[in-house]
């Protein structure tokens, strides 16, 4: 059975409460150290150098264990799903993070759930809820909210970086549903490290035609980067993606989703206890409103496949 497929066996509880805890901590924490590594990391080589550390660990620690190998088709798909988790859905809010509050920017990645039943919808046939309907509706007006006029943490949020930030929100979850249903590799460490490979050649690539090479100097990343950076890399990617990927793989994508309602209001929480993110009254209420939207989501019932 691939590593794609649904396990049948339930899992240790104990596994479970762990990867969900890992998702939920690690994850909310990351913001955070993401500002911390763009303070003299350039967003692209950020995320470039995060995951060929990320992949290159997990590629050994599986190989170590026998589970290295793969078929091209397996590295096919292990790309896309590289493509639009770790380099567009990461990659836009590690770009975003440059302009938007690390508060701001979880809120927005909060959507992802509400991007999830869409896509769900459309492709595989699905019929969802009254409950998740009006759950994605509340969140759509949420999101306006956080993103119109004086809606920021310090004032306008920057339309362009929001906008971006929800294309990338789309890209995971298209890239969540398309991971549970491709064929990649037996080993969920060998699946993993050869999504955050692929995910390093998109992001130097990119950090090339962008020009961010040009006048950096390793010598001139500071500390705290440099523990931004490693932060990222074992606990945000090692730890906590191979996490996700796992639970994609034996709980719903609802029960997996729910990571999107805890994730902001640790973010926002280290934003104003490190950063001085102060939070706004508009902001308020759309971090309620979307958070209200997600729960409605997660705690639906099910949706049934269309005839």
């Amino acid at each position: 059975m691939g590593y794609t497929k649904r396990m049948t066996a339930t899992p240790p509880r104990l596994k479970l409460f762990s990867a969900f805890a890992a998702v939920y901590l690690i994850w909310g924490s990351s913001y955070l150290a993401i500002v911390w590594g763009l303070e003299t990391v350039p967003p692209l080589l950020l995320g470039a150098a995060r995951f060929v550390t990320a992949g290159a660990v997990l590629l050994a620690i599986s190989a170590a264990r026998g589970g290295g190998k793969f078929t091209s088709r397996q590295l096919l798909n292990a790309s896309v799903v590289g493509l639009l988790l770790p380099f567009l859905g990461n990659g836009s809010l590690i770009w975003a993070q440059q302009r938007i509050p690390s508060g701001i920017a979880a809120l927005i990645v909060a959507t992802v759930p509400l991007w999830m039943v869409v896509i769900q919808t459309a492709v595989e046939h699905v019929r969802p809820s009254r409950q998740i309907w009006i759950g994605v509706g509340m969140g759509l007006g949420g999101l306006a909210i956080l993103v119109s006029t004086g809606g920021g943490v310090a004032g306008a949020v920057h339309l362009p970086s929001a906008l971006i930030l929800c294309g990338g929100s789309i890209a995971w979850a298209a890239g969540s549903i398309y991971s549970r249903s491709a064929e990649l590799p037996a080993s969920g460490l060998t699946s993993a490290a050869l999504t955050m490979l692929a995910a390093s050649v998109f992001f130097s690539v990119s950090a090339l035609v962008a020009g961010e090479h040009r006048g950096f100097d390793v010598a001139e990343v500071s500390l705290r980067s440099l523990a931004g950076l490693a932060y990222l890399s074992i606990l945000g990617s090692v730890v906590a993606y191979s996490a996700y990927i796992w639970l994609l793989q034996v709980a719903s994508p609802a029960r997996v989703g729910t990571y999107a309602y805890v994730n902001p209001l640790i973010a926002v929480v280290l934003g104003w206890a490190f950063l001085n993110e102060p939070i706004s009254a508009r902001t308020a209420i759309a971090a309620g409103v979307i958070l209200l939207a997600v729960i409605l989501i997660t705690m639906a019932p099910q949706p049934s496949r269309r005839r």
